[in-house]
């Protein structure tokens, strides 16, 4: 067996992603190692290429060059106006992504691929803009140069000394559809420079001293010409995989995040090992009581550390504790990690005394893994930041607190008093004393009273119990050790149930998160339609994260009406539903991608909207109403779990659905194919014996006598009542199966209903005996006259067509209770047991064989119980006395107005 061969799952997403790579554009960069080797130029001569060739090209935005040569070759070109906005008294020309979008052009140009947009643009970044472009169909050529991507920001900075904050992702460079590198020798690149081709004299005075040294340019040349590489190399992966070649990779990489300014340089090296050895890359944070008492700089660098980790196509993992090195041990172990990437923070250690580092700890809990040290500069500042602020923080005066801290003390000098009345051992009143300050450590919200009543117990202790007595005096020689023994024993549990308290804390919240999202499987497993899948997801999200909820499901590729979910309801619909709030669900709808709040798209709105999707189906839009409060990875984490269930709970709806309307159509056409077949057979025997009999009367009509005549005159009238009453029958089963049957109910009596149905019965009718019995002189019945007279005509017809000449057919009406009651019997054989649950089915028409050698369709009964079930009624069948049948049904009945 071929063990490469694809499942069909796996051959369905190739064929899609191929199918969306068709509709998408195609991005060309322009790449280069420094300003000046000439990406514009090149990348415009290209565009004058394509031109000739028929190609519709715009500029959409070239960077201002005092180039000649670079700006004369904009002459020629469609040019795009620049979207010119004020900030800070500043006047700044963007590049104006909605004219584009609007003027639609097969290529487009847009220089400066890196560069970070003004506040009025929708984007953060010019790339996501570009983003924009390919997803319409457009293609781009742009320009950047190596020193802007991403994961070698750090390399680059080493050697320049220079950190360049406008960056794109690796993704955007490795996923393109075309690099060009435009390369000149370093010294040629020099001597343009000191001619002013690329700068004024001043600034190319400055840049040589600085930047353009033929060492920086060599080293720099060195790093774009292995990048180019390393991208051919992905290509040529990326081939190998798409042709079901043997590949497979067991390297997982771990990065470990923190707040240090220099943990961006440890992401990035972990990410250039996970795209190196093609491996899983995840990145790690251990949240521990401290992360409570980071600063909000350290806070705000945490969370921009975390993007950066995911724009770079890390998995954000959080796990909870104080033991750092052990948490990362063990999450590597269970999660198969490969490889650790950390920032060496103090790394060495001072003495034999000294307490180990985390690098050294983490190195003895993994011996089997391998731990790749990063120098972090900036790790020691921050620890003792931290724990600066946690100090800061355990001062902090609380009135409830201070008053827990005495009551316990007095009480425990009470029990104190009460045990050395009894006699009992000074130990005994120590441990009454630890066991104070160990109830005020767990009553109490900080840590610094538990400190100050492990002093004050030692010196309450000496001042009563100890000799002299109300003295802090003791003559004893041991007691100086007992107090040290006594603090030591209380310090020590008193920090035990603070850390204690704190991991409970911390367990509580990570499994009150991880029950809400088991719940939000439970529940969405038990919704019933869109509605109560938004609803249940909407408040399981609200319970997560206690903010209000806006949800738009997708129909036909726009936004429905929004389904809105507050918290306290001190937000008008308008805050949260304004028309900016709706461009942006809109946008999210249409590119299928975060933005908003916290985003660094369209990040003046106060929701965070993010995609309900499966792959690329977007089934809805929610927004969380966040401000400028960003949300934690961990409970980031959880609400995209809940959002993936909910696409699969709105998905397998969807599928619930078209597969019911799936089964009603496949019905529809057995019905259809049903009545093709016994139409087909039933129609030809009349309308042969009807042609048949109309083509003698004309043929020999004078050869034949008046009684002869009478019968074929006959024949053919009851012929054609037949058909007309199929037809009948069809069309009524027509507007029931459509959903048309319209009732105009009105209070009739049951009596006239049967003597107009006995008038268009069979004219068989006078071979039996049709007898109508009224209990009643007037019973009115709440129904469709019309209607209900073709269901007379129905049963009288069917008991004639299948009861011998001469048999009796008895109608009666009554009334019971409120309602009207018809039976109709007649004394022919009966239906068997077996055949009286399948009489009223469509198209069953039994064994029986009728005497006018048509053949039933089997509609008539059928079409008679849904009449009657439309009007609220019931139908019945069942044997007469002592033989025969009896249909029974019921209508509600109507009351008899008597005048006087």
């Amino acid at each position: 067996m071929d063990e490469t061969r694809q499942s069909p799952e796996q051959i369905l997403k190739q064929i899609e992603k191929e199918e969306q790579s068709l509709n998408r554009g195609h991005l060309k960069i322009f790449f280069g190692y420094a300003a000046g080797v000439g990406k514009t130029y090149a990348m415009l001569k290209a565009a004058h290429s394509a031109k000739r060739r028929g190609v519709d090209v715009v500029a959409g935005y070239i960077e201002p060059h005092a180039r000649p040569q670079t700006s004369a070759l904009v002459n020629g070109l469609e040019c795009l106006p620049n979207l010119v906005s004020e900030y800070n008294g500043i006047t700044l020309s963007e590049f104006n992504l909605d004219a584009a979008l609007a003027r639609h052009p097969q290529l487009i140009l847009v220089d400066e691929l890196a560069h970070t947009n003004a506040p009025v643009c929708r984007h953060t970044k010019r790339y996501q803009d570009i983003e924009e472009l390919l997803n319409a169909g457009i293609d781009v050529y742009t320009t950047v140069n190596v020193q802007h991507i991403e994961s070698l920001n750090d390399t680059v900075a080493s050697i320049t000394g220079i950190m360049v904050h406008e960056r794109i992702l690796d993704s955007v460079f490795d996923n393109a559809g075309q690099v060009e590198l435009v390369d000149i020798e370093p010294q040629e690149l020099i001597e343009r420079l000191q001619a002013g081709k690329v700068y004024n004299p001043t600034q190319a005075e400055r840049a040589i001293e600085n930047f353009f040294t033929v060492e920086n340019l060599t080293a720099l040349r060195e790093i774009a010409l292995r990048r180019c590489a390393d991208r051919v190399n992905l290509l040529t992966e990326a081939v190998r995989i798409k042709s079901h070649s043997d590949y497979h990779t067991d390297e997982h990489i771990l990065v470990c995040l923190s707040s240090s300014p220099s943990n961006p340089k440890i992401i990035r090296t972990a990410a250039r090992m996970a795209n190196a050895f093609k491996g899983a890359f995840t990145a790690l944070f251990v949240e521990t009581p401290d992360y409570q008492v980071m600063s909000e700089e350290d806070v705000k660098r945490l969370r921009s550390n975390m993007r950066l980790a995911e724009q770079l196509g890390a998995k954000i993992e959080t796990v909870y504790g104080e033991d750092v090195p052990f948490q990362i041990a063990e999450f590597a172990r269970l999660s198969g990690v490969s490889k650790i990437v950390i920032g060496r923070s103090a790394a060495t250690r001072r003495s034999i005394f000294s307490k180990p580092t985390l690098t050294d700890k983490l190195i003895a809990s993994t011996p089997n893994l391998n731990v790749h040290i990063i120098p972090d500069t900036e790790g020691k500042s921050v620890a003792y930041r931290v724990k600066k602020a946690r100090k800061k923080n355990e001062i902090v005066f609380s009135v409830s607190d201070l008053l827990k801290s005495v009551a316990i003390l007095i009480l425990s000098s009470c029990i104190g008093m009460l045990f050395r009345y009894l006699g009992f051992a000074e130990a005994n009143i120590i441990t009454v004393y630890v066991l104070g300050v160990l109830v005020t450590s767990v009553v109490t919200r900080h840590r610094i009273y538990s400190l100050i009543s492990s002093i004050v117990s030692i010196l309450v202790f000496n001042f009563f119990f100890t000799e002299p007595h109300f003295t802090l005096q003791a003559y004893d020689q041991g007691y100086p050790v007992t107090f040290l023994i006594m603090f030591l024993a209380a310090l020590l549990t008193s920090s035990l149930a603070v850390k204690l308290k704190n991991h409970a804390k911390q367990a509580a919240q990570a499994a009150y998160r991880t029950k809400v999202l088991f719940d939000t499987n439970q529940l969405l497993q038990q919704a019933k339609g869109k509605n109560e899948i938004v609803s249940a997801t909407a408040n399981q999200l609200i319970k997560l994260l206690g903010k209000d909820i806006v949800f738009y499901l997708s129909e036909n590729e726009t936004l429905s009406e929004p389904h809105i979910f507050t918290v306290s309801g001190d937000k008008t619909d308008e805050e949260i539903t304004g028309i900016n709030e709706k461009a942006v669900a809109e946008w999210v709808l249409k590119n299928n991608k975060h933005a908003g709040a916290t985003t660094e798209t369209l990040s003046s709105a106060k929701c965070l909207c993010l995609a309900v999707r499966v792959n690329s189906r977007v089934y809805g839009v929610v927004g969380i109403y966040i401000g400028n409060e960003p949300l934690d990875s961990f409970e980031k984490s959880i609400l995209l779990s809940i959002l993936g269930e909910c696409a699969l709970s709105l998905e397998n709806e969807k599928n619930a659905r078209e597969k019911e309307e799936a089964a009603i159509l496949a019905k529809n056409e057995q019905l259809r194919a049903n009545l093709l077949r016994a139409i087909s057979h039933d129609l030809r025997t009349p309308l042969t014996s009807i042609s048949g009999n109309a083509s003698n009367l004309i043929s020999n009509g004078n050869s034949f006598d008046e009684a002869t005549k009478n019968q074929l005159y006959t024949d053919i009238y009851d012929d054609s009542m037949w058909l007309i009453n199929l037809v009948e029958n069809l069309l009524s089963v027509a507007r029931i199966e459509e959903g048309r049957l319209n009732l105009n109910i009105t209070e009739d009596l049951v009596d006239d209903v049967i003597t107009e149905a006995l008038h268009h019965v069979n004219r068989k009718s006078v071979e039996h005996h049709i007898t109508v019995r009224h209990k009643e002189d007037y019973l009115l019945a709440k129904m469709d006259a019309k209607l209900m007279v073709q269901v007379i005509i129905n049963i009288v017809d069917n008991a004639i067509k299948y009861t011998p000449k001469g048999s009796n057919i008895l109608i009666k009406t009554w009334k019971q209770e409120d309602k009207a009651v018809i039976t109709i019997a007649d004394d022919g054989d009966g239906i068997p047991d077996d055949m009286k649950e399948r009489v009223f089915d469509m198209f069953y028409s039994g064994a029986n064989k009728i005497a006018d050698s048509r053949r039933s369709l089997g509609m008539g009964l059928s079409l008679c119980r849904s009449i009657v079930n439309a009007h609220g009624g019931k139908i019945t069948v069942s044997d007469n006395t002592p033989h025969g049948t009896v249909f029974t049904v019921t209508l509600p009945a109507g009351e008899v107005e008597i005048h006087e």
